[in-house]
Formats: structure tokens, C-alpha cells, sequence
């Protein structure tokens, strides 16, 4: 009897969490920030996702500074409630690609997007990742995701 008096508060604390609260849904966060510090840094050419469905979260964003050069990160949950990371950054592209995808990725043909032509890469076990190289710098769009939805992210950033 001691046990239920115990675990009766708990339980309703939990249902309360996953009801009221969506305890299973991610915290969406502002990109802004730290899309703005980006361009601030001035050192590549920043472009964040516009018209995206209100359905793509954005879970993460991080702007970081190294020896080797700058990087912004947004990471997304997707409509179909995968992960997926845009990487944006002006660290030359033979040391970002190894780091971010894994030092066995090799590319496996290109793809058109949006007038561009992207290189479509394998990244960690069941991800994929479509790579922009620009003179300035290099996107990656990676994720557990399918291509098209993949795809879908890389046609919004300009």
C-alpha cells in the first residue's frame, strides 16, 4: 500500500509531462541568434532556410570559431520526424567533410537542386548528406533521412 501512495504521484507527474507538456515532442529553439553571429563573423557567406513548412523544427544552433575556420550548425527534426544538420562553414572542405561525415564518406554522384549542382555523399551508418562546394565555402545537408526531404532543406538555403 506503501508503494502505491508512492508511485500515484509519479505517475500523474509523468502523465502530466506527456500530456499537457508533449514531453515527447523536442524543444524548438531560434536559429536567429546564432545565424546572426555568423554573419557578423563575416567570414563566409551565411544563408539560413527561408520558406521551410512550419512542420521543419529547428532543435539546435551553434556558431563556432576554431583555428581552422568557422562553422554554423542548425540541426532540424524533419516532417518526418528524422534528424537532419545543416552545416555551413568556410574550413576547407578536404578537412570538414572527413569530421562531419566520416573519414570513409566517399561520394556517390550529384544531384540538381534548385539550379545547383550538389554532391551526394554517404555520411555515418544511415545518413546521407548532399554537399554544396562553394569558393567561400561548403553546406552540408546530412540526415537519417530520405533524400527528398534532404532535398526539400537544401532548395531553401540561398
Amino acid at each position: 500500500m506503501s508503494l502505491l501512495i508512492l508511485l500515484l504521484p509519479v505517475a500523474l507527474l509523468f502523465a502530466f509531462h506527456q500530456v499537457v507538456l508533449d514531453g515527447d515532442e523536442p524543444a524548438v529553439i531560434d536559429p536567429a541568434p546564432a545565424v546572426e553571429t555568423a554573419r557578423v563573423a563575416g567570414t563566409f557567406p551565411v544563408s539560413e532556410p527561408a520558406g521551410l513548412d512550419a512542420r521543419w523544427r529547428p532543435i539546435r544552433a551553434d556558431f563556432r570559431r576554431e583555428e581552422s575556420g568557422h562553422t554554423l550548425r542548425i540541426g532540424y527534426v524533419t516532417p518526418n520526424d528524422e534528424g537532419v544538420q545543416l552545416v555551413q562553414s568556410n574550413v576547407p572542405a578536404d578537412r570538414l567533410l572527413p569530421a562531419e561525415l566520416t573519414k570513409s564518406s566517399q561520394p556517390r554522384g550529384t544531384v540538381e537542386v534548385a539550379g545547383r549542382s550538389w554532391q551526394r555523399y554517404s555520411a555515418r551508418p544511415g545518413e546521407w548528406a548532399l554537399v554544396l562546394l562553394e569558393p567561400e565555402r561548403t553546406v552540408i545537408v546530412v540526415g537519417s533521412t530520405g533524400e527528398s526531404e534532404l532535398r526539400q532543406l537544401a532548395e531553401k538555403i540561398g
